[in-house]
Parts: structure tokens; C-alpha cells; sequence
């Protein structure tokens, strides 16, 4: 299936039903009252988090929404029939907006969560209302009030405790392998987690937290390089960033240390908030890494590092159980 993170879509709630002015035409009644019925009220639209909806593709595909209109009113004191409403459901993690102004209308965090977005307008009144001492044959009614109607902006942004981020070929999508049930693609060329990943990091029988794994980042991201710095998102509900970095790259010309200012760089450049989130050096692939030590003491030197490092290898495990038992100590004490 394709991952789709991001949409825009219109709603339209029902409109409310007209009402009508009609009068008692019955046998021997012939100058009967005013007996028109109101107009039903028009349909309202929820939206509700599920958790066995995981993307945001359906809405690239039907891109309007509109809820039942509420009927017409009738004769003989008959109202029209309420309009049905219609529920939408979004992944959960899904933050919904309004398209022109930003305005934040639903946060879905949680399974079941339900929110009203677009009420159904209210159903016109009959002319039995405007019977009076001296308007004994009213022909007056309202119509029904249209319902409210958005443009919406839904963006997708997985819940996670732990965000991995780093430069394509880390090893991030090794680590979560290594530490979860989760089976990401791995090859030896870049770019080959094109969307998310989540895993459940299992560190004690009692113990665990989500870790999620988004596509590398590169320098000029955030001009569109690469996959761009979209993926990014994702990452902006996480507790802590591991910023993994490949301690043995296969280019020569490629510094670790570098790579680690590149990314850095982006991240500030995509949200402040982000950059400032807590952030973990993770030093990967020391099983193949000549010196580093020397790595470690550019690092904490150029950088004025001053957060924890860690040394693993995803790809045998080497370190990882430790990183995994230090995150969960740190998830437990905030």
C-alpha cells in the first residue's frame, strides 16, 4: 500500500430541510388551520481515529465529503426527516486543520477519539408556527439553514517514542530490525526506506516503546533534495531523537563528522521545535570503523557535544540492548 501522509479535502454538512406552509383541507373542515410542517435538520459530519486505518490514501482518491440533507417539511403537522451523518474515519496520529487559516480543528491522538467538524444545518420552520390571534391563515416559512462546509488539511504524524533519524545508508532501518519485530527493507544503496516504519521495542516482559524509522536525510532537504524533509513530521510527536551516523562509510571522501553538522543543519532549518527535542549520537557500524575514538573526540570537540554517544553495530547487535535499556530508562523518567 501506498504511504500517503498528507491531504486536502472539503466537507459539506447537510443542509437543513425547508419548511412549508400548507392548511387542513378535510371534510366539513374546509377553512381548516395552518398545518405545515417543519424541515428535518441536515446531517453533520464526524471524524473518528481508528487504529486499522494507517494512511491517508482514500482521501487522494475522493477529495468532497457531504452529509445527508434534511427533508422537506410536509402537510398535516408532518416534519421532514433529519438528515443521516456521516462519520469519516483517519488514522490515528492524523491533525487536522483548516486549509485557510491554519486554525487547528481536531488532534486524533488516540484510538476512538470522535470529533464534530461540520454541523448539519437546522431544518426551516412550517406555518403552524406563525399562527396567531390575528394571522389565522399564515403563509409564511423559513427555509432551512445550509450547513457548514471546510476545507481541510489533514496531515498524518505517527505516534512514536523514539525517532531515528540520520543520513541514508546509517543504518537506521538495521537498528529497528535489530531491536524490534519490525522488517524494513535493507539494502547496500541509499533511499531504500521510502515511508515510515514503527516498532515496538520490547525491553523488559512489562517494558516497551515505539521507535520510528523515516527515510534519510541528506543536505539541501529541505530545497527538495533526496525525499525532501517531509518524512520529518513524523518525528514531531517523539519523546527523543537517535541521530544515527555511519562511523564507517564506504566513500573515503565522506566525514562522518560533517554528515552529522548536514543533518543538524536541516533539522533546525525544518522546525525549531524539532531541533531542540533531546537528541542522542548514536555511532553505528563500529564493527567496521578503523578509529573510533578519534570520530568520538572530533564529535564532542567541534561540535561542543554535549548529550550522550553511543557505539553499536545494528547489524550483529553489538551495544544495542544497552541503547535500548538506556532509552527506556529515560522514557520512564519524564
Amino acid at each position: 500500500m501506498k504511504f500517503i501522509d498528507e491531504a486536502t479535502i472539503n466537507i459539506y454538512a447537510g443542509d437543513g430541510g425547508n419548511g412549508i406552509a400548507t392548511f387542513r383541507r378535510e371534510k366539513y373542515e374546509p377553512m381548516g388551520g395552518p398545518n405545515g410542517g417543519d424541515g428535518g435538520r441536515g446531517g453533520s459530519i464526524f471524524f473518528e481515529a481508528d487504529e486499522n486505518v494507517n494512511t491517508l490514501i482514500d482521501f487522494r482518491y475522493v477529495k468532497n465529503y457531504r452529509a445527508q440533507r434534511g427533508e422537506n417539511g410536509k402537510g398535516s403537522d408532518c416534519y421532514g426527516a433529519g438528515g443521516s451523518d456521516l462519520i469519516i474515519k483517519v488514522p490515528v496520529g492524523t491533525l487536522i486543520t483548516e486549509k485557510q487559516s491554519g486554525q487547528i480543528f481536531a488532534d486524533f491522538k488516540q484510538h476512538g477519539i470522535k470529533v464534530l467538524l461540520a454541523k448539519g444545518g437546522k431544518g426551516g420552520l412550517g406555518n403552524i408556527h406563525f399562527k396567531s390571534s390575528t394571522n389565522r391563515a399564515p403563509r409564511q416559512f423559513t427555509e432551512g439553514v445550509p450547513g457548514q462546509e471546510f476545507e481541510l488539511y489533514l496531515e498524518l504524524k505517527v505516534l512514536a517514542d523514539v525517532g531515528l533519524l540520520g543520513m541514508p545508508n546509517a543504518g537506521k532501518s538495521s537498528l529497528i530490525r535489530q531491536v524490534s519485530a519490525a522488517k524494513p527493507k535493507i539494502a547496500d544503496y541509499p533511499f531504500t526506506t521510502l515511508q515510515p516504519n514503527l516498532g515496538v521495542v520490547k525491553v523488559y516482559d512489562h517494558k516497551s516503546y515505539v521507535m520510528a524509522d523515516i527515510p534519510g536525510l541528506i543536505e539541501g532537504a529541505s530545497d527538495g533534495h533526496g525525499l525532501g524533509h517531509q518524512f520529518l513530521r513524523h518525528l514531531s510527536r517523539t519523546k527523543i531523537l537517535l541521530h544515527l551516523v555511519d562511523s564507517a562509510p564506504y566513500d573515503e571522501k565522506i566525514d562522518p563528522v560533517e554528515d552529522i553538522k548536514k543533518i543538524i543543519s536541516e533539522l533546525k532549518k525544518y522546525d525549531e521545535a524539532l531541533f531542540k527535542k533531546p537528541r542522542w549520537l548514536i555511532l553505528n557500524k563500529i564493527d567496521l570503523a578503523d578509529d573510533i575514538d578519534h570520530i568520538k573526540d572530533r564529535i564532542i570537540k567541534e561540535l561542543e557535544w554535549d548529550a550522550p554517544i553511543f557505539e553499536i553495530s545494528a547489524i550483529n547487535g553489538e551495544g544495542c540492548n544497552n541503547l535500548s535499556r538506556k532509552i527506556m530508562e529515560y522514557i520512564d523518567s519524564i
